[in-house]
């Protein structure tokens, strides 16, 4: 039953908001950050109870995964992260969960958001096996469903 969640809430994360959603990505070097905004009503509350996400309308989860592109492909990365989002008022530290799916890894952040507001998005991170820290940023709006 834990695979079924787990291949659930990717398939969540990865299409719930729609198509351009599924496709968001950027490189940083020989690495491709993929990346998601999704609201928490989305998510099942079954499979929400099993990662421990809190479910409502005013409630977000950022989606991080990163891939590193070599000779043979592209292989999927940990890493080590720290960011935090803020709107035009407050700001909030990120904490992140890692979650592992077979050879996908991919870290999940949760946070509240207020309706048609405008967060901001810092995150530092170093893939695994990288001498480099990386910065993404992202500048993404929010509605309550």
């Amino acid at each position: 039953m834990k695979i079924f969640h787990t291949c659930f809430l990717t398939l969540i994360l990865l299409f719930a908001a729609g198509p351009s959603i599924a496709q968001q990505s950027e490189r940083f070097g020989p690495y491709e950050l993929h990346y998601s905004v999704v609201n928490t009503t989305f998510l099942a509350p079954e499979v929400a109870g099993t990662y421990g996400i809190t479910r409502g309308k005013n409630r977000a989860i950022l989606n991080l995964a990163v891939r590193e592109h070599t000779d043979s492909g592209t292989e999927p990365r940990s890493m080590q992260l720290q960011g935090r989002t803020r709107d035009l008022i407050q700001a909030q530290d990120l904490e992140f969960q890692e979650v592992r799916e077979g050879p996908a890894i991919y870290y999940i952040s949760e946070f509240r958001f207020i309706n048609e507001e405008w967060r901001f998005f810092e995150v530092d991170f170093r893939p695994e096996g990288s001498d480099e820290t990386y910065r993404f940023e992202l500048k993404h709006q929010l509605y309550i469903n």
